[in-house]
């Protein structure tokens, strides 16, 4: 079996090392940076599983850290920060992070944020590879207005072009698809795509489906793909 390795960039040390052992112990290969000089390099040079991004990093913040590494990868990206303000949590999940972890934090919550990442990520990528078979889904297509995703491979095209999306973007774009002319609430949609309890004050959805609308090149006042429904959630029509 593969052993996953996580990527940690904090320049708190004990922090850092305080993750690498609860890691290790759990059975993660574990790369460690206490600034951004050079992870990039890194991940060029590994096959990174996970990255954890302190924001507040010297030099190269964790939020241009991470924007830079979705130039080119799709792991998933957990963010620390020691702030608390939601400002911050949107913009680490607009920029392409996974998950969003506030400090102080218990270590055993980090891994099992990490394990869930895992989890979500190895599903994405195992459908990347099924075979085709009479028991897949009869609809595994959509197309809309020039949009296009495809269940069975994995893509999304726009007017032909393909657009990269992480495995959580797939997956709620995915969600709403199948949900085509049927309003979803946030709460619906956080707890299918991240199989956790939704809480009222979570801005996880509202952040992902931002990043989705820029992808898409969306007008955020006048969508049209992904409509927002005030107070009550996100729909995909399938007229205009």
């Amino acid at each position: 079996m593969h052993q996953k390795t996580i990527l940690i960039v904090d320049d708190e040390k004990e922090i850092t090392n305080l993750l690498e052992i609860y890691l290790k112990n759990e059975d993660f290969h574990v790369l460690k940076f206490y600034d951004s000089d050079g992870v990039l390099d890194c991940i060029k040079n590994h096959t990174i599983d996970l990255a954890i991004l302190d924001i507040m990093l010297p030099g190269t913040d964790g939020f241009e850290l991470c924007q830079q590494i979705r130039q080119q990868w799709y792991f998933p990206i957990i963010m620390l920060t020691a702030k608390i303000e939601d400002i911050d949590k949107i913009t680490g999940l607009t920029m392409g992070a996974d998950d969003y972890i506030t400090k102080p934090f218990n270590p055993l919550e980090v891994i099992a944020r990490v394990k869930g990442q895992l989890r979500r990520a190895q599903m994405y990528n195992r459908s990347l590879g099924h075979s085709e078979s009479n028991s897949e889904p009869e609809h595994q297509d959509y197309f809309v207005r020039g949009l296009e995703l495809s269940l069975k491979n994995h893509s999304c095209h726009l007017y032909n072009e393909e657009i990269s999306l992480t495995p959580i973007e797939f997956s709620i774009l995915s969600y709403l698809f199948e949900h085509m002319d049927k309003v979803v609430s946030s709460e619906e949609l956080f707890e299918a795509v991240w199989k956790e309890k939704y809480l009222n004050s979570n801005n996880t959805v509202m952040a992902h489906i931002a990043r989705l609308r820029e992808k898409l090149h969306e007008n955020g006042r006048n969508p049209k793909f992904i409509k927002t429904v005030w107070g009550i959630g996100y729909m995909i029509e399938s007229k205009s």
